[in-house]
């Protein structure tokens, strides 16, 4: 398999989707809330990015729930390897690309999770403490670690619940599963990330929100309010929705709106800088493509990743 991953705003679709033409793939979506249908702008499908020389290409695990499902990282992994296995069975390359950390850990990391993500008696030791005491126990799962689970007491409980099931499973041994868990392949893949000096990626957010700003995408959480989302339910669903919802309920002005969501939206990819940086703390080779470069450049530094993979499935052996 092949990993393009990197912050937002980086042309991570682009790249892979120009891959999948060039090496006849098919793209596997690594983002926590495009799997959403009709929140489209605001989640930042580039479909036109998946027509490359007048070729439509295939790409997985985009808007397959309806906004208000609470998808979770068990029913990702299993809806994964279900399009992995899919592809590797037609005999193409499976391209992963997105930019949700957890998601992609789900996968290269191969998470063991309870496919029922609940322990009942860990569950029942939890409902009576404070939101405050919660908030501390989802901190303890450093791995895990995701600040918007706090939002609210069922969120923060089913956050702590899915890091337990994963700390617990991962605990059991690289590779032994804990009882009852599912097992999840282990997937050699070559990973590489979008990287951009901190200025550009800046630049480059501050252009992207002025465009969607302009094209639709507060009329797209308009029309999300009116087919029934509660405007609660909505704002947990990314940084656009929240602050373009707290507009259209009176609550910010429209200059507050493109000021505070676009500091937001800085303060997002640097979160995620912090988070791949972990993962390559944590063991996982990524290699950083200047994203200055061209996308020709960047696909041809990319195409000797089977040498890569090669090399690496060879280390691992003789380990």
């Amino acid at each position: 398999m092949l990993t393009i991953l990197g912050p937002t705003a980086t042309g991570k679709t682009a790249l892979a989707a120009r891959l999948a033409f060039e090496l006849n793939g098919e793209v596997i979506s690594a983002d926590s809330r495009q799997v959403y249908r009709g929140m489209n702008i605001g989640t930042g499908k580039d479909y036109d990015d998946y027509r490359v020389n007048g070729v439509q290409v295939p790409f997985h695990l985009i808007d397959i729930v309806d906004p208000g499902y609470e998808y979770n990282i068990f029913e990702y992994q299993k809806d994964f390897l279900n399009a992995y296995l899919d592809i590797l069975a037609r005999k193409k390359l499976p391209i992963l690309c997105g930019g949700s950390g957890m998601y992609l850990e789900a996968v290269l990391k191969g998470y063991r999770l309870a496919s029922s993500g609940k322990d009942d008696e860990y569950l029942a030791s939890l409902q009576d403490k404070p939101e405050e005491q919660l908030i501390e126990i989802l901190k303890s799962y450093k791995t895990l670690h995701n600040i918007t689970d706090f939002e609210d007491r069922a969120r923060l409980l089913k956050a702590i619940m899915v890091a337990h099931a994963s700390d617990k499973s991962q605990s059991a041994g690289k590779d032994v599963p804990a009882p009852g868990d599912q097992e999840f392949p282990r997937i050699e893949s070559a990973i590489y990330g979008i990287n951009y000096p901190r200025g550009l990626v800046k630049a480059r957010i501050v252009k992207r929100l002025e465009h969607r700003l302009a094209h639709g995408m507060i009329a797209e959480v308009e029309q999300l309010l009116a087919g029934g989302i509660a405007p609660e339910r909505l704002m947990k669903y990314g940084l656009e929705y929240k602050f373009i919802t707290l507009f259209l309920l009176g609550k910010i002005s429209r200059s507050d709106l493109f000021f505070e969501l676009n500091i937001a939206i800085r303060q997002f990819a640097k979160r995620q800088m912090t988070w791949f940086r972990r993962m390559e703390r944590q063991g996982i080779k990524i290699h950083w493509i200047d994203g200055r470069l061209s996308l020709d450049e960047k696909v041809a530094e990319i195409k000797n990743f089977k040498i890569l993979v090669s090399l690496s499935i060879a280390k691992n052996r003789k380990s």
